[in-house]
Formats: structure tokens, sequence, C-alpha cells
């Protein structure tokens, strides 16, 4: 069987092993601490929108990241 995976640019299939790798190593309480580390960034926001506008978000991104 032909492995027909597409990454996003900049992205491959080392790279999802590595980050697969870290999170499988973490232990629960470093895993809490990562994300409460990630809700303190001030250079990101965190937000909850409706799962009905997440294509349109992504596609908001998208566009933002071009």
């Amino acid at each position: 069987m032909v492995n027909t995976t597409n990454f996003p640019p900049g992205w491959n299939e080392e790279r999802v092993q590595r980050i697969l790798s870290h999170y499988d190593s973490l232990s629960e309480d470093e895993e809490v601490a990562e994300d409460e580390a990630a809700f303190e960034d001030s250079t990101q926001t965190v937000m909850e929108i409706p799962n009905e506008l997440v294509p349109t978000v992504r596609a908001l991104l998208a566009d933002h990241a071009k």
C-alpha cells in the first residue's frame, strides 16, 4: 500500500513523529503545565467558537498566513 499522507507546508513524517514522541513522554503534570502556559502567553489568544464556524475561521487564518 502506498502512503498518501499529505502534510502541510513545512511538515513531514519525521516532524510528526518528533512531536508525538514529545507528547507521549510527558507526565500528566507536565501536560497540564504546558496547557496552562499556552493560556498565559500574551502573544496568543485562546477563544471558543461554534463548531460550525471552524471551517470559516480556518480559511481566514490560512488567508492571513499568506
